[in-house]
């Protein structure tokens, strides 16, 4: 089939916040705690819900946390280094060239439409998007296939007419649990990451071309 629509994951995929995420939840748990907190473990929350982590951090801890409270402080330390925030290199051209090829273009995100909506704001990519998916639209958030799967009726188009671009393992399952194709552009803290067979994996976004897949 021709390939009618793309979608994309937001965090990590078209900027990089999760490598923030990382760092400022790696300070907090070494300052509150004396916790270090391997990358492997933060990666398993990307993509998806939080609660595997914190259920991970009280396990290393033998404590029972106050998450709201640590999740305050990571969102205070979060919007500090906030500034250094930007577009990953190659997605504004990724955009342009789904444009210029016809291709509606929606976005699917485990995050708050809140905090994609301001971002996209931000970074001026707001009108690139027809349909804009987010945590409050469905039960369940990725892995699940639910995100992309509304994407896709609202876009009117077939899985198999429209590819997912994203960075996570949980993002990668639930495009291809959706019957999607999916190509994964790993940022600092997923390129480590052995990601689903079906799953094209790119360095970059200048290694691929829409030109090039039908």
């Amino acid at each position: 089939m021709t390939i009618k629509a793309v979608i994309f994951d937001f965090d990590g995929t078209i900027i990089d916040t999760e490598t923030i995420w990382f760092e400022v939840y790696q300070e907090i748990l070494k300052e509150t705690y004396e916790m270090e907190l391997p990358l492997a473990e933060f990666a398993k929350c990307i993509g998806t819900t939080d609660e595997g982590f914190f259920l991970y951090i009280e396990n290393q801890t033998g404590m029972k946390i106050d998450k709201q409270e640590i999740k305050n402080l990571a969102t205070e330390c979060f919007l500090e280094k906030k500034g250094i925030l930007e577009v990953r290199e190659g997605v504004k051209e990724k955009l342009d060239e789904a444009k210029e090829l016809g291709y509606k273009i929606g976005l699917a995100s485990s995050s708050s439409r809140e905090w994609v909506e301001g971002f996209l704001r931000q970074f001026e990519l707001w009108d690139y998007f027809s349909v804009i998916k987010t945590k409050e639209d469905v039960a369940k958030v990725k892995p699940d296939p639910a995100l992309y799967l509304q994407a896709l009726a609202e876009l009117q188009v077939e899985p198999q007419e429209a590819l997912a671009i994203e960075d996570s393992l949980n993002g990668a399952l639930a495009a291809i649990e959706a019957g999607m194709e999916c190509i994964v552009i790993p940022n600092q803290v997923t390129s480590f990451l052995n990601f689903h067979e079906k799953a094209v994996r790119s360095e970059s976004f200048f290694d691929f071309s829409f030109k090039k897949i039908k």
